[in-house]
């Protein structure tokens, strides 16, 4: 079955073809980490995961290269501002190594409770100095550069088309306020390298051909990509928020140096919103993966809720859809326990199932289409529960949510609650059923679900 995505670079739907046979290379931009990530970061790791899965759940072998920027990023992305890493660590007294370790460790943590597989490398902007000033090298051998009083650029109007990732049109681009565009010979043009005003008062400074100094941001991800996947590979994923500037940038310095096509398919996720707007640190909403689960939220029930809207829509946000994505997966999970220990016999649907999952899924990455599957198989009371506990099991190495690992938890009851199911029970033993379901509907509006077993009343939270 033919394996599909959405390629910003043309705007359409492409069949895949990887450039060698089964194996492909994923670049994904990564964490600038001087502070948390938020959960409208991490749907970007969320949906390079679940690419990197349907990959494998086709035969592909995949190489992932998620990099780190631990220097370069600056306040704008149109280099003006201050060192994001700097700045953090002037803040909090630290040096800037302890800010990005500590931040990288502080995203690993997350990323991992989100069951998300671990790329084949994490490279380091810091590591990669050498391979950042070459490739500057080669631009500037080729005429692509200029100096200014703060920096070598690159001029943008010397590459061809060099809007053609986000369609932009230049010549109605105004500089923004804050841009120093008097140094510049082209408003879309950007740093390749920034010189220290006072050498020796940044911590991360380099010396290079044309002074002291530090990379930009946007000449770290084709070095460090190009380092590790080649001068041409497969797929680039980032946010949207990334098409314009960063991503349009990447691909004129890469393909201006080389001479080649650098990347195959652009793959880009909408926002993260909260009542409208996307989440950030302006806006509100704005969530840790571990802040969630401090509130008694179960990291994977925000997996969930990512999943069930597809990656280039913008994604609603909310605690309510956070409960309710809660309680799919703590359903989810009743029902493989159940599916474990009381098995039952029936028919194998494995084929027709599988068949709807892998062309829901190779449909460019719909995992709302892909969960229904999956529920719908869940669901089925004719399927025989070993065939579908395996068939569950595999449909996971793409969603992610580790429900081979599920296992009966036993619940704390409250008091208050355990006195409503006793009470229940009274009332079902005396044959008062109406009765006994206004209590049922009691215990589900604090939380909690009752069934009926031969043992008895189960009780488990929602």
């Amino acid at each position: 079955m033919e394996l599909t995505f959405y390629n910003t670079l043309t705007r359409k739907k492409e069949i895949f073809k990887s450039l060698n046979k089964k194996h492909v290379g994923i670049y994904s931009c990564g964490p600038t980490v001087y502070w948390f990530a938020h959960i409208g970061n991490m749907r970007s790791y969320i949906f390079a995961d679940i690419l990197k899965r349907t990959l494998q759940y086709n035969n592909y072998k995949v190489r992932h290269i998620i990099n780190i920027t631990d220097v370069g990023h600056l306040t704008s992305d149109r280099d003006t501002g201050e060192d994001k890493i700097e700045s953090q660590a002037e803040k909090q007294n630290k040096t800037a190594k302890e800010i990005s370790e500590f931040y990288f460790q502080a995203f690993l943590m997350d990323f991992k409770k989100l069951n998300l597989l671990l790329p084949t490398k994490w490279p380091k902007a810091t590591e990669h100095i050498k391979e950042q000033i070459n490739l500057i090298k080669k631009l500037e051998k080729k005429g692509y550069t200029y100096q200014t009083p703060d920096g070598i650029y690159y001029n943008s109007k010397k590459f061809k088309n060099y809007a053609k990732l986000a369609k932009l049109q230049t010549e109605n681009l105004k500089p923004g306020k804050r841009i120093a565009f008097q140094n510049k010979k082209s408003k879309t043009d950007f740093a390749l390298w920034k010189f220290s005003q006072e050498p020796g008062k940044r911590q991360q400074e380099w010396p290079s051909p044309w002074g002291i100094g530090f990379p930009g941001w946007h000449i770290e991800c084709s070095a460090m990509s190009m380092k590790y996947l080649g001068e041409h590979f497969d797929i680039h994923t980032g946010g949207e928020d990334h098409i314009p500037i960063h991503h349009t940038n990447e691909i004129a310095q890469s393909e201006a140096a080389t001479g080649k096509k650098f990347v195959n398919y652009w793959l880009h996720n909408a926002f993260l919103t909260n009542k409208g707007e996307k989440v950030s640190k302006s806006k509100g909403g704005l969530f840790t993966v571990s802040e969630l689960e401090d509130q008694g939220y179960d990291p994977l029930a925000y997996k969930y809720l990512t999943l069930q809207t597809h990656y280039r829509k913008q994604l609603s946000f909310s605690l309510e859809n956070l409960d309710a994505a809660q309680s799919a997966v703590n359903k989810i999970r009743r029902r493989i326990i159940e599916l474990k220990t009381n098995p039952i016999k029936g028919n194998n649907f494995t084929k027709s199932y599988e068949e709807k999952f892998l062309k829901a899924i190779n449909d460019d990455l719909n995992t709302s289409q892909a969960l229904q599957v999956f529920h719908n198989t869940l669901d089925d009371p004719d399927f025989a529960s070993k065939p579908k506990l395996s068939l569950l099991i595999k449909f996971d190495k793409v969603l992610g949510l580790n429900i081979k690992d599920t296992k009966e938890i036993k619940t704390k009851i409250p008091k208050e609650i355990q006195d409503l199911v006793n009470e229940r029970e009274k009332l079902r033993q005396a044959k008062l059923f109406p009765e006994a379901d206004l209590f049922r509907q009691r215990i589900k509006e604090k939380g909690f679900l009752v069934e009926d077993k031969v043992d008895g009343p189960k009780v488990s939270k929602l």
